[in-house]
């Protein structure tokens, strides 16, 4: 079986969640399969092997997951980005956008040195909204980010694309038709 097709069937779908129509992809189940688990953040690394890459920056929650596995296997450190109010040191924030309104969110702001190189690493892209605002955030503290690895592309609501037009590469390791 190939890796993709592997990783594909290691993830659950579920009907009409959040709401109906949706078909939320849910990764927990490719977390609980080891290797399943092994072999996804194996392919979210490969292209920076080898590569000088400072941090990995993760989005709550499940950023923080894949996010904390990828930078161990680049010995890079790690950057987390909450939503507002539950960092403990000084931050800076952005609004971004959701399906159904603006929504903040924020980082440390010593978490990146000027010019570090960063990835950014979550589950999934969608409509891009979080994404871009989480790469407009990093680069405001001064990070370079050199690329926007996620497990799941939905390709039908552009999000991939968003971050594209920010000039930062993007990996998805599949894709999945609808949203």
């Amino acid at each position: 079986m190939a890796i993709v097709d592997e990783l594909k069937a290691s993830i659950r779908t579920i009907p009409d969640y959040p709401k109906p129509g949706i078909l939320f992809r849910d990764i927990t189940t490719l977390l609980g399969d080891a290797r399943a688990f092994r072999r996804a953040i194996d392919e979210l690394v490969q292209p920076w092997a080898g590569a000088k890459i400072d941090k990995i920056a993760g989005m709550e929650a499940r950023g923080f997951i894949l996010g904390g596995a990828v930078a161990h296997q680049l010995s890079a450190g790690f950057v987390p980005i909450r939503k507002k109010g539950k960092l403990p040191h000084a931050t800076v924030s952005i609004a971004y956008s959701l399906e159904y309104g603006l929504d903040e969110m924020e980082v440390h702001e010593d978490a990146v040195l000027p010019g570090e190189r960063v990835i950014l690493v979550d589950d999934l892209i969608a409509t891009g909204g979080t994404a871009e605002g989480a790469v407009k955030l990093l680069q405001k503290i001064g990070a370079n980010v050199v690329a926007a690895c996620f497990v799941i592309d939905l390709p039908d609501l552009g999000g991939a694309k968003k971050i594209r037009d920010l000039g930062v590469p993007v990996r998805t390791l599949m894709e999945f038709d609808g949203h």
